[in-house]
């Protein structure tokens, strides 16, 4: 540990750390533009200039080095000329449309020049003028504005792991560009916006739309997929304009993926908001009263073993343990929340939890991915694998479908015999993962959504009980979900009773009344053509389309609720825009329909509601509160790890950009399926 002063402070700070680094430590604000926490240095805006004792002239402080016993002042008459300096060179090409920028307000170059710019310039030569960038739907550029800090550059080469960016020409001459003009093909090109210090890149959906001083800002949990990222909703009256990623270091670090930022579009479009009910073969507006009439007409009476409820993949917990508990007064157990017919095993936690944490993944030194398109399924974590690839000393190998991940992996067959193989020591991967001192085995869900799924998932548990992979301190073995509402709703048991049927039963005829909990990724054909079928969602999508009552519900930005991520942590996200007209949340149009029926569900506020989910799963009095887990029970799951099939392993998200009712809805992320897959928008059309 190195002593240095900072403005006659003296901190203790690792040796190699730099000065800026230590000047944080010591609570003085250093100015920057080109440095970034989790970018590699570049120290080439030299905003960051300060002066060290003994030096001849200032130091770019992000780039140079602590050594004992310096001294460093950050704010003296020669620090604040250089920095005032600095400034002056950065504004003589930048152009004054601050007016017109959709930086404003949230902009670095905005907020220094403020502190450090003059009211005039010296320079009167013409502004250089410099062609924007088509980069595609998502980023927007206006490349006047670079003062070339490479942030983005770095950004889409480290983090991202698609160097698409770099910098061509010299000098004045210098611009920053896709080299030839593409599309970014990253599922977080998104986050270059966040990282841009000036306007050049901005967001080309929101462009013109708010100023951020007149949106009201809620924080929330991202439902698009099942990493959990904290993220905050930006709204302005009803509408919600933006989203933003919200800084967790355990979660999603400070990044936030595509569809989740630019799916915004879609909540306003092709909404439920008023109740209807299907008469002489159409559906007809109707009142609250009228549709719960209609539904309740077709319970009554009916044997309770022949109604069924399925859970859809962004549903809260809130509204999950409403429809269970409306199930159970009815008499009913056949309620399932696997639309995909993935072979969970929920009969213990860590069977279907990515055990490790997502943070723990800094701390594997193998990882095997098993049936799992991690770029496609959850882009957060993928780059989380990538940082600890960067970090050097790990291989990762995958069985399933080869795809390219953003590090090398290494590719061991497309069938689970290959799991078989690493069983029995063939390879040399085996020996890998069986020297390795804390393995990593990820089982996606493109693997359990096979008939020999459960076997599939035995077999990952036994290989990770034979490589060390579970142990007093280290877990090993993880399931890495797609669906944001699947922990949750498997915490709660939302799954078959005694004598109820799953989805697939439900399908072959074994109900006659369904309830559709935003359920649409199913097969409405397999639904029988006598099933009386009661949607309850908030798009007008794939489940409503075949419904024969509708009841308009809330999306996740209208309401309050609970989430569980992938990895068992239990977040909650806030209420940001009322729900388009008659529609409302989901647990109380339950508790009002339970009313009709005669059962009276114990709860009327969502405290109440809330102390009921802590009453049936424990976790859910754990906000936020997720321990390092070991493994204490070595017990297998039941099924046979033996029984694998042959039969390729198909990965669970095809198209990236389109997976729910919401991102289908979104105009924004049509462009993105037009853009990076061209085959599968035409078979749209």
């Amino acid at each position: 540990m190195a002593k240095v002063t900072v403005d006659g402070i003296e901190v203790e700070v690792p040796n190699g750390a730099s000065v800026l680094q230590a000047a944080e430590l010591a609570g003085k604000e250093i100015p920057r533009f080109c440095y970034h926490d989790r970018l590699s240095v570049a120290g080439n805006c030299r905003m960051c200039l300060v002066e060290v004792e003994k030096s001849p002239k200032p130091v770019a402080s992000c780039a140079f080095p602590v050594a004992d016993g310096m001294v460093v002042k950050t704010d003296s008459p020669m620090v604040r000329q250089a920095r005032r300096g600095v400034m002056e060179f950065l504004l003589i090409n930048h152009p004054l449309d601050c007016p017109i920028c959709d930086q404003g307000g949230e902009c670095d170059l905005q907020d220094q020049s403020m502190g450090y710019g003059m009211d005039h310039s010296r320079y009167r030569e013409n502004k250089r003028a410099v062609k924007d960038k088509n980069l595609g739907p998502l980023v927007k550029t206006v490349m006047t504005r670079c003062i070339q800090c490479t942030r983005c550059v770095r950004f889409a080469a480290e983090i991202a792991g698609v160097p698409e960016l770099g910098a061509t020409a010299r000098g004045e001459n210098m611009e920053i560009g896709t080299y030839v003009e593409r599309t970014l093909s990253s599922e977080l090109s998104g986050n270059l916006i966040d990282i841009c210090p000036v306007g050049a890149l901005t967001s080309k959906p929101y462009a013109f739309v708010a100023r951020s001083w007149e949106l009201k800002k809620t924080d929330a949990i991202d439902v698009f997929d099942a990493v959990g990222c904290n993220i905050r909703i930006d709204a302005r009256g009803p509408e919600v304009l933006r989203i933003l990623p919200r800084l967790n270091e355990d979660v999603n670090e400070e990044w936030l993926a595509d569809k989740s930022r630019f799916s915004v579009d879609g909540l306003k479009r092709r909404r439920l908001d008023r109740p209807w009910v299907r008469r002489d073969g159409k559906l007809v507006e109707a009142s609250w009263r009228e549709a719960f009439a209609a539904i309740a007409s077709q319970i009554k009476g009916r044997d309770p073993a022949r109604i069924g409820a399925i859970a859809g993949d962004l549903c809260d917990a809130e509204s999950m343990l409403a429809l269970k508990d409306l199930m159970a007064a009815l008499g009913s157990a056949t309620l399932d929340c696997r639309q995909d017919g993935a072979r969970l095993d929920a009969t213990r936690r860590d069977f279907y939890l990515f055990n490790t944490t997502i943070a723990g993944i800094e701390d594997a030194d193998a990882i095997l991915l098993i049936g799992t398109n991690p770029r496609r399924e959850a882009p957060v974590l993928n780059a989380r694998i990538r940082k600890r690839w960067l970090a050097g000393a790990i291989s990762i190998a995958a069985i399933g479908e080869e795809a390219d991940l953003t590090y090398p992996v290494t590719e061991l067959g497309s069938s689970p015999q290959a799991l078989a193989e690493l069983r029995r020591g063939d390879g040399a991967f085996a020996a890998i993962l069986r020297e390795a001192k804390r393995p990593m085995i990820v089982l996606g869900q493109g693997a359990l959504r096979r008939v020999d799924g459960a076997s599939v998932l035995a077999a990952a548990w036994a290989l990770a009980a034979e490589c060390g992979a579970l142990s007093a301190d280290w877990h090993g073995f993880n399931v890495l979900h797609t669906a944001a509402a699947r922990v949750g709703a498997l915490d709660l048991g939302f799954l078959p009773g005694a004598g109820g049927k799953d989805v697939a039963g439900m399908m072959a005829g074994g109900v006659d009344l369904l309830w559709l909990l935003g359920a649409d990724e199913i097969d409405m054909a397999r639904i029988g053509a006598d099933t009386f079928d009661f949607y309850k969602g908030h798009h007008g999508d794939r489940g409503a389309a075949r419904a024969d009552v509708i009841l308009p519900g809330a999306a996740y930005t209208e309401k309050n609720g609970t989430y569980v991520n992938t990895e068992g942590r239990v977040q909650r996200s806030e209420f940001a825009a009322f729900p388009p007209g008659e529609a409302r949340e989901d647990w109380r149009i339950l508790r009002a329909f339970a009313e009709t029926l005669g059962h009276r569900l114990p709860y009327d506020d969502l405290p109440a509601l809330r102390e009921r989910l802590a009453a049936v799963a424990p976790v859910f009095g754990r906000i936020d509160d997720l321990p390092r887990r070991g493994v204490v029970d070595l017990t297998p799951p039941a099924a046979d790890p033996a029984a694998l099939g042959a039969e390729p392993l198909v990965p669970a998200v095809i198209n990236y950009y389109q997976t729910d009712p919401i991102s289908r809805a979104s105009p924004t992320m049509a462009a993105c399926t037009e853009t990076h897959y061209p085959a599968i928008a035409e078979a749209a059309e």
